[in-house]
């Protein structure tokens, strides 16, 4: 007789999270001085893309990629509770160029184009060059994967993320030798994300990963959830998934990815350097500076449960850290 032994991050399909409630995340850091931002902003030291910008005028371009979906499931990837429903995951978000209250996304990001949709590929590698959304899936093995999502304000969701592995973008970008990070970036239009303007922040959201961990298996490029291309207010067309860190780290509308050997400052990382660093990995033993990590609510169902260590991914990350002590790297 067969026994399969699942995986201690394997949850099954029954229990992936509603769409519904992936939406949420913490209150927004709204009186960091704007001096000391721009001094943050400085030290980054990374230009603003010149790839083209979305338009508001091509925001009802319909989606292209509509009829390749869904995409064929990858058993590997799946875990132990329901998925949330849709409804909540594409209702209940942090996006914080379209509004810093949970439900303004959905509403606010209607107007992005996302179509043409241009992503520039910079920095240390063989050539950099632009592409678009769809040459870009085109080329990528496309698959759907059940992934836990633990958001830093202590909510989660399951949610069936469609995309790509990052590790064949890699290879796709093809990074020279020294390359030791690659940093994402969303587009940056205040015409179409007016929040864009607000003088606290440090626009273009960026978020980065060390290249090991973008090789890791987990980590994955989306364009669709639930068998459908991917909202705009969660990402569209192209967003991050790790779910073995918090939310803040999956960054979306990624239009400038660039490999460096320079480990970047991200943008929570700027805006909240006492609260938020780069590396982000779920730990219920470290304490938020606000609140504990310990438990969280899944939503869409009222209930609290134990959060676990790397967000129950432990077995596939942990290694990535070892002998990293002097680092916070659950911050």
């Amino acid at each position: 007789m067969l026994i399969k032994n699942r995986r201690s991050w394997e949850i099954s399909e029954s229990l992936v999270t509603p769409e519904q409630v992936f939406l949420n995340r913490r209150g927004v850091l709204k009186h960091v001085g704007a001096a000391a931002l721009a001094g943050a902003l400085a030290a980054c030291g990374d230009p603003v893309s010149s790839v083209a910008q979305p338009r508001p005028d091509g925001a009802d371009v319909p989606d292209p990629s509509a009829g390749l979906y869904p995409f064929e499931r990858n058993t590997l990837y799946t875990v132990d509770r329901p998925i949330t429903t849709e409804q909540i995951v594409a209702s209940y978000n942090n996006y914080y160029e379209f509004g810093d209250q949970k439900s303004e996304p959905q509403r606010n990001a209607q107007r992005l184009a996302i179509r043409p949709w241009e992503i520039s590929i910079e920095g240390m590698v063989e050539r950099p060059f632009t592409t678009d959304i769809d040459s870009l899936m085109a080329a990528m093995p496309l698959e759907e994967r059940v992934y836990r999502h633990r958001c830093v304000e202590r909510w989660s969701f399951t949610v069936p993320w469609s995309g790509f592995a990052m590790r064949a973008f890699i290879e796709y970008a093809k990074p020279t030798n020294d390359a030791r990070y690659i940093v994402m970036k969303t587009f940056m239009n205040p015409e179409v994300a007016p929040d864009q303007r607000q003088i606290w922040y440090p626009w273009p959201y960026t978020e980065g990963l060390t290249l090991e961990e973008a090789d890791n298996d987990l980590a994955f490029l989306v364009t669709g959830m639930y068998g459908k291309p991917l909202p705009k207010q969660n990402g569209a067309p192209l967003r991050l998934a790790v779910p073995w860190k918090y939310g803040f780290k999956s960054v979306k509308g990624i239009n400038q990815i660039i490999f460096t050997d320079q480990r970047p400052v991200t943008f929570w990382e700027q805006t909240g350097p006492s609260e938020y660093g780069f590396w982000a990995n779920v730990n219920p033993q470290v304490p938020h500076p606000r609140w504990t990590q310990a438990s969280e609510e899944v939503l869409g169902t009222g209930e609290y449960v134990p959060t676990l260590l790397y967000n129950g991914y432990a077995e596939q990350v942990a290694g990535l850290y070892a002998n990293m002590e002097g680092e916070e790297l659950f911050k």
